[in-house]
């Protein structure tokens, strides 16, 4: 299959014609950390992506040429841009570097943004904002920062970022309006640009996952935000929230997930995929590594 290079969530091979081979695991990572793995959230993850890369490739420019299996997507080789974009709707999130630990700490501005006074925790902002991010090397943490914090690192050019960050805007937005026309809000996402072997930047990685994006149920937002509840949501905060109230936010060893909360999340992962695809998730029950060979002719 070609060079395997092993990420967080997806193993990904270089082969010799400049295309890479990308099969996403069940793997699931929580504070910049492996903490186990889902059930069928490989498939999930995958065919989710693939809908919504379908679904916007006539607006951004996408990395992908085929998705010849459940796992397995065939991309483009691209030079990933040496940042992550992030839109938020809202005041939230349990991470380090999450909106809501932010302004909790008493900081009125963020990645560049002034926030107003007299937010509470998951109220939506006066309007998305885009909040970048250093990519981290393995084992480290991310670092919020502004668009002039991130260009004076010399990490990136002026105009790759601005060409990112309005695809990253057009994505959002799109995001937003089909999740609504399912009941559901598209509070947050995280995207990845690359840059073709011609220059062009792509988006690249996944779009709209419940790994990537908080998702939350329209229907029962408002109240439970009056009653000072969490909302209702399918993404990988429930696995975030549990490790939190472990004590857990990234430090020292990850707790074990116990099948319950494993079962749960998986749950919650496939609500996701049917609910935004409009169609039930059928996971593929077959013994996946003589699958993967079939599909990709190996």
């Amino acid at each position: 299959m070609g060079t395997k290079m092993r990420g967080k969530v997806r193993d990904s091979y270089l082969t010799n014609d400049d295309r890479r081979v990308i099969v996403v695991t069940d793997r699931i990572s929580a504070f910049d950390c492996h903490v186990g793995t889902l059930p069928f959230k490989g498939q999930v993850l995958n065919q989710l992506a693939a809908w919504w890369f379908t679904e916007t490739a006539e607006v951004v420019p996408n990395h992908v040429l085929s998705v010849p299996d459940p796992c397995a997507t065939i991309v483009r080789e691209c030079t990933p841009l040496a940042a992550e974009f992030i839109m938020r709707a809202y005041l939230t999130g349990v991470t380090s570097t999450s909106i809501f630990t932010h302004y909790s700490q008493g900081k009125r501005e963020f990645c560049g943004h002034m926030l107003p006074e007299g937010l509470t925790q998951n109220q939506a902002l006066p309007h998305p904002i885009l909040t970048p991010s250093t990519k981290a090397e393995h084992g480290e943490h991310d670092v919020s920062v502004s668009r002039e914090e991130l260009l004076a690192m010399g990490k990136i050019t002026p105009e790759d970022f601005d060409t990112a960050a309005a695809y990253a805007r057009i994505l959002f937005e799109i995001g937003q309006k089909k999740c609504a026309e399912k009941g559901l809000i598209l509070v947050d996402t995280k995207y990845e640009f690359g840059k073709t072997q011609d220059g062009f930047v792509v988006v690249i990685d996944e779009i709209h996952t419940p790994d990537s994006s908080r998702f939350w149920f329209s229907e029962s937002y408002q109240e439970r935000l009056k009653q000072g509840q969490a909302p209702e949501s399918f993404d990988k905060e429930y696995v975030r929230r549990w490790l939190a109230e472990q004590g857990f936010t990234g430090e020292g060893k990850s707790p074990v997930l116990p099948d319950e909360v494993r079962i749960e999340a998986s749950r919650r992962y496939m609500q996701a995929c049917s609910s935004i695809c409009g169609q039930e998730f059928e996971p593929d029950l077959q013994d996946p590594i003589a699958r993967l060979r079939k599909n990709l002719n190996l």
